[in-house]
């Protein structure tokens, strides 16, 4: 069954169950959920809600997440959302920015978010403000959580970038923000969705790719195609939030919106042990196949975010306010939030 026809069927019923209010948390509802990839850190968060309302709600509450772009590629799962295909998607904004251009803050290079925690609190900030709520409303969507995605890092074949300047003419796959940062560093960066990264660095259509390091490059399998990778470098992350249909979210009874705000902390806490986990089991094994570790320094970061991320900062601002949108207040308020520690 194609995604377009799945979706109608899906809208259809939607439209029909959001049409009577759910009486009390006794009655059975099944929230489908739209994601990517296969099951790892990234999906502790999501796999962590599911079992918990699943478990509070005695099984009358079933989340089921669909892993692989199984209900929808990702780049159309906002649209998935809007029209009530399914109750909930993971996604990054940088797959269609164009959709949410405001949420884009959360993708520049080089943001303050030293740990998971300040991250948190960084996103929470975001979500709440009241110009991201209004334009993931066009879209029928709230956010719930953030990813927490760990602070990026690159993999790759050839040469290995030990110095800034060995970036100038190299393909990387780098999204967003990242992405114009390598650019101002002389990279040519490209965008390809996670699932395909593999293939394009096997291939040589690119030869570096970055990604939250490092479950994620261990996920996608890169260090099997790769020879080297970075460590310090931190050029920023992407947003993958999971996000609700709003319809969805509030034709649930009262009881099983509580258990849904009441999940995010041990999803939280889930995807933060997830990530720590990984980086203690992949980094070792990473240096064990003989990747050659490339360590950049505080003074070698420091030189490349006022080269290429301040730039990409003052740019993004004014496309925003080309488009009357309050790109420099969200800014201020991720900065604000950040420095916080």
């Amino acid at each position: 069954m194609s995604f377009v026809r799945t979706a109608s069927a899906a809208a259809i019923c939607a439209a029909a169950a959001f049409a009577t209010t759910a009486a009390s948390a006794a009655d059975k509802v099944t929230w489908n959920v739209s994601s990517y990839g296969p099951s790892r850190a990234y999906t502790r968060g999501i796999e962590t809600v599911a079992k918990y309302v699943e478990e509070k709600s005695g099984g009358n509450f079933t989340i089921k997440i669909h892993l692989g772009e199984a209900i929808s590629p990702v780049k159309e799962n906002l649209d998935g959302l809007r029209i009530g295909a399914f109750e909930a998607a993971q996604l990054c904004n940088s797959y269609s920015p164009g959709k949410t251009p405001l949420m884009g803050v959360l993708d520049l290079p080089f943001l303050p978010a030293p740990n998971p925690d300040v991250t948190q609190n960084v996103h929470e900030a975001v979500f709440a403000h009241p110009a991201i709520k209004a334009e993931l409303k066009r879209w029928n969507t709230m956010a719930y959580m953030s990813g927490l995605l760990p602070q990026y890092e690159f993999m790759g074949t050839g040469k290995p970038p030990k110095a800034i300047e060995d970036w100038k003419g190299m393909r990387v796959r780098a999204l967003a923000g990242i992405g114009e940062a390598m650019k101002r560093l002389g990279a040519v960066p490209t965008t390809v969705p996670a699932p395909e990264t593999y293939t394009g660095l096997e291939r040589g259509m690119f030869e570096a790719a970055s990604f939250p390091f490092s479950y994620s490059h261990a996920s996608y399998k890169l260090h099997e195609v790769s020879k080297w990778y970075t460590m310090g470098m931190a050029p920023g992350a992407v947003s993958c939030p999971t996000f609700f249909n709003i319809d969805a979210y509030n034709g649930l009874p009262d009881e099983y919106r509580k258990m849904l705000d009441d999940a995010e902390a041990p999803a939280y806490a889930a995807l933060k042990a997830a990530y720590k986990e990984a980086d203690d089991k992949n980094i070792p094994m990473f240096d064990k196949m003989g990747l050659e570790r490339v360590v950049y320094t505080p003074e070698m970061r420091a030189q490349i975010e006022e080269t290429a991320a301040k730039p990409v900062w003052d740019a993004w601002m004014a496309e925003m306010k080309s488009k009357n949108l309050p790109g420099k207040e969200v800014l201020d308020l991720v900065i604000a939030e950040g420095k916080k520690g």
